[in-house]
């Protein structure tokens, strides 16, 4: 594909497919992804790639399976670009050739005659001939063919201006009574200027392109699998596509690690800084996980294979990054309307600046001629074409050499419009590992016949109160197998003060409200929030309320504990006490509020936790009392999100990526920090490789500054063809004398397209966080 045009007619014979739901072309990638009804499967892409063939060019199906296949395909993207235009060598030279040539005939035509050759027009004739016939036939060969598949492109265009120009001189020369001026030099210098344009721009687009390559070299190709055999194991080398999960590989010092598993035996240091960006090295013993691709540093580890192919963590990265680079911004489509027509509109706009030069002004037919053939020659519909793709791929390749994995072009536009940005509080704001502070009891509880004392939790074992020892070993048996956060801190502390633990019959969670658990004793213990033990008729005195609120109000959760009547004659539900819980906040937590802030957007804090304690926490941080959502059960988060929404807001949604993933889905920017391992969220639009929240900060401004070089590529792009094409066609001549040559029109046509690359490659150098 040369241009736009043939996005434009690619995507129309894509969707006449039966079954096509939707289809999306992308110029600088080479790749269309096509969605389709279900019910068709596999059996469409012959379909597909005949619909394409009609178009004129050549598809096939892209195995995304293996990394392997996917070298392969860039390998041989990268040959034809290399290969195109007789070599990359000669796509230098020769341009620079038939620039050399074409300034020898302007010799002759200026009156230096005295160099060898150069005054005979037939000389001119025949390095002409020669040079659109061979050199120039890739251009107007293809320019004739889209004619045929009318799907008309910008080779089509630069094709009749050339062949235009060679046939009118050729005339000239052979029929002189016609008076008429030979001008060969002209497409030979506008040939040479259009290759070494195409040359500039293939290059400049490998630049463009050079982040995935990077990532997919990432992997080696081999591993050193362990084979038992009756002398023990031995190391077998492997291609790394073979490797089956279970299987046992050694890695040694500075080797990279192959695949994604667990070590087994050993224990390292890991440099994961090529897929997470994080500096530091993590040290891997056995029981932990290692990533694919990522370098060992220290010592030899054996690693049990867990993912192969498309799972690994670096296929899946690589997928994600393909999937942005062949996406569009919405923007885009604006100038894929104009590029459908562009070609037609062009080869009109030239018939009309013809007649009217020639028949209406009376002007000679070679200067008319030459303006018509300027008009054609200096339109550039490839710059339409490569504005959105080029600055996505330089922009989405930028940020997932930080870690920071930008979703698409859309993702893009959408950030550009934010104006608020919504933190999920725990595990996002805060560490995520929360941990006891204060135990307060109930003296109007027994256990045991042992009247339960008022006192404040302490670190130090042998001042603590035997009451308050049994409130935490309820709430900590009560937890097990709750999987929370703040059951996670009771059993932690429970542990630490070397508790045992009771063993419960039943357990059961309920979301946003707490666990209620039967002892095997009998005993029924609710742990949970104020609300929902008064929901199970727990009375809760007036002063334990008030305690509660100051704890929330030091930014600690308060949850409480209830017990059933210790004799069991009946269900009735009393308050033991209150544990408060705190989860510290991540020390950049504030600073990273402060610099979105400082962008000009809204800063909202999303939690469970009661107002007191959200409060609390937002004053920390820095946040305004009011921009803070308390309160919030997990099923409520997205429809907090989608209220906000309905004022007027565009909003990005900040979480885990897990438990947070029906708010992140629901607002209009998802910002999931990933683990490291886990990449493949499918709600969020960016993932933040490092689970570092201060990445958020540069995660917008590359967005921001990749979509703000999109809208300047855009219009440059439309603003050159607006202003190129009348003065191409003369409207400045009749009052100015100024006329566009079409070699000089040539030229700029390649300036143009080639300035719309280096301009999203500059991306490269702005400061992004």
């Amino acid at each position: 594909m040369k241009c736009a045009g043939c996005v434009a007619t690619v995507e129309k014979r894509l969707l006449a497919c039966e079954g096509v739901k939707a289809a999306s072309v992308n110029l600088l990638t080479e790749r269309a992804t096509v969605f389709f009804e279900e019910e068709q499967g596999n059996s469409l892409a012959p379909q597909l790639i005949e619909a394409i063939a009609k178009a004129g060019f050549t598809a096939a199906l892209i195995d995304k399976t293996k990394l392997g296949s996917r070298k392969g395909n860039l390998e041989s993207t990268e040959t034809v670009i290399q290969d195109s235009w007789f070599g990359l060598t000669r796509e230098i030279i020769i341009p620079a050739f038939l620039v050399i040539l074409a300034i020898i005939g302007h010799l002759g035509l200026i009156g230096i005659t005295n160099l060898p050759l150069v005054g005979n027009m037939y000389i001119h004739w025949l390095v002409s001939t020669v040079a659109l016939g061979w050199i120039g036939r890739p251009i107007w060969w293809d320019g004739l063919k889209s004619l045929w598949y009318r799907a008309p492109n910008m080779n089509s265009l630069v094709g009749l201006g050339t062949i235009s120009a060679y046939l009118a001189s050729t005339v000239a020369l052979f029929v002189p009574q016609l008076n008429w001026q030979c001008f060969f030099e002209e497409p030979v210098m506008l040939l040479g200027f259009v290759l070494l344009g195409q040359a500039l721009l293939e290059r400049a687009k490998g630049k463009a392109s050079q982040a995935i390559r990077t990532l997919i070299n990432l992997q080696p190709d081999s591993a050193r699998l362990l084979v038992n055999s009756a002398n023990g194991d031995l190391q077998v080398p492997i291609a790394v596509e073979d490797l089956q999960v279970g299987d046992r590989i050694v890695v040694w010092s500075g080797e990279k690690i192959p695949v994604d598993g667990e070590v087994i035996s050993g224990s390292s240091s890991v440099d994961e800084s090529m897929l997470t960006g994080e500096s530091s090295p993590v040290v891997k013993q056995v029981g932990t996980t290692v990533t694919g691709a990522t370098l060992n540093l220290t010592g030899a580890i054996t690693v049990k294979v867990l993912q192969t192919g498309a799972e690994t963590t670096l296929a899946r990265i690589v997928a994600l990054v393909e999937s942005a680079q062949a996406s569009k911004a919405p923007i885009q489509y604006l100038a894929d309307r104009v590029a459908g027509y562009f070609a037609y509109s062009v080869m009109a706009i030239a018939a009309v600046t013809f007649l009217i030069w020639y028949a209406l002004l009376h002007a000679e037919i070679v200067f008319s001629l030459r303006l018509a053939i300027a008009v054609l020659v200096v339109a550039c519909p490839c710059a339409l074409g490569l504005a959105t793709p080029t600055a996505i791929m330089v922009g989405t390749g930028l940020g997932a050499e930080r870690g920071i994995l930008i979703k698409g072009g859309a993702s893009l536009e959408r950030i550009d419009q934010l104006s608020a940005v919504v933190f999920d509080k725990t595990g996002t704001l805060t560490t995520g590992k929360a941990e006891v502070t204060d135990v307060i009891t109930n003296d109007l509880i027994v256990f045991g016949r042992k009247l339960i004392e008022q006192t404040t939790f302490k670190s130090v074992v042998r001042d603590i109160p035997s009451s308050a020892l049994k409130i935490l070993q309820l709430a900590a048996s009560a937890e097990v197998g709750a999987n929370h956060i703040l059951g996670a801190a009771a059993i932690a502390k429970a542990a630490e003060l070397q508790i045992e633990l009771l063993s419960t019959s039943s357990s059961q969670i309920v979301a946003g409200c707490g666990v209620e658990s039967v002892m095997s004793t009998g005993e029924v213990v609710l742990v949970g929030n104020s609300t929902w033990l008064q929901e199970h008729d727990v009375e809760i005195s007036q002063e334990m309320l008030e305690r509660s609120q100051e704890l929330a109000q030091y930014g600690k959760t308060p949850i409480f504990v209830a017990i059933s009547d210790p004799d069991h004659t009946n269900h009735n539900l009393n308050l033991a006490g209150i544990i408060a819980l705190r989860d510290r906040l991540k020390p950049e937590a504030p600073k990273v509020i402060r610099q979105i802030m400082d962008m000009g957007l809204q800063v909202w804090m999303l939690t469970g936790d009661r107002q007191e304690t959200a409060v609390a926490i937002a004053c920390q941080l820095g946040l305004q009392p009011e921009r803070v959502i308390a309160e919030i059960k997990p099923e409520g988060k997205a429809d907090a999100i989608a209220k906000l929404i309905s004022t007027g807001q565009i909003v990005a949604m900040v979480g885990d990526g897990v438990n947070d993933a029906p708010a992140l889905a629901g607002a209009n920017v998802g910002i999931a920090l990933s683990s490291g391992t886990d990449v493949a969220i499918e709600t969020a639009d960016i993932v933040l490789m490092r689970h570092d929240i201060s990445d958020v900060v540069p995660a917008i401004q590359l967005s921001r500054a990749t979509f703000n070089k999109i809208r300047q590529n855009l219009f440059w792009a439309f603003a050159y063809n607006t202003l190129a094409i009348p003065i191409a066609a003369g409207v400045l001549y009749p009052n100015f004398g100024i006329s566009l040559n079409p070699t000089i029109a040539g030229l700029a046509m390649a300036f143009s397209s080639v300035s719309v690359v280096a301009s999203s490659l500059s991306l490269r150098s702005q400061k992004i966080g």
